[in-house]
């Protein structure tokens, strides 16, 4: 599954340019990161500490705010190294997914693709994760897992993306990008 979403071109859309990183102080990277474990691909994820001011205990990918001079993916490998300890040297990268805008801060934010051989035991800075997880694809397809509802919002009717697993349910932008990484991986 990590050969068909690596030979995947990167995101480019010109009728929806992405702004150049820096141009808006609420660009942001995340780092979709991929690895070959024992029941095939799996994706690191991590849980926010409790400790944070936005988002706290909440399922999301390594990422954060793109700092001036920085491309999207130095931010995504800059910030997967503070956050949990990756080296960046490690991952090798792949392109983009399509960015999306978070729809109450309206912040920009662009998924990076990398993979690395296998699973590396990663531990999260207390700060800012209080839990590093691997899960394999597989598991967000299992039956059960996955459920799609339709918010009404001030900014409209939304769908949100929900992966139920074992002990922890991923939503939000980090859903809308696990379901946008589903539908690359198989090809939707």
């Amino acid at each position: 599954m990590i050969d068909a979403l690596v030979a995947r071109p990167p995101y480019d859309d010109p009728e929806h340019p992405e702004p150049m990183p820096g141009d808006d102080p609420r660009s942001s990277a995340v780092l979709v990161l991929l690895a070959d474990g024992p029941e095939g691909a799996e994706v690191l994820l991590t849980r926010r500490s409790m400790n944070l001011r936005s988002h706290r205990g909440e399922v999301s990918f390594p990422g954060g705010r793109v700092d001036p001079g920085e491309s999207y993916e130095e931010a995504a490998l800059r910030e997967a190294e503070e956050e949990v300890g990756l080296q960046r040297h490690t991952v090798q990268l792949h392109g983009r997914l399509r960015p999306m805008a978070t729809l109450i801060s309206r912040s920009w934010i662009v998924p990076v693709l990398g993979s690395i051989p296998a699973p590396v035991e990663l531990v999260g800075h207390a700060a800012e994760v209080d839990r590093v997880l691997w899960v394999p694809l597989n598991d967000l397809t299992a039956p059960g897992t996955y459920r799609e509802e339709h918010w009404s919002t001030d900014f409209g009717d939304h769908p949100l993306y929900f992966f139920d697993l074992d002990d922890e349910t991923v939503w939000g932008l980090t859903g809308r990008v696990l379901h946008e990484l589903m539908r690359a991986a198989h090809g939707v």
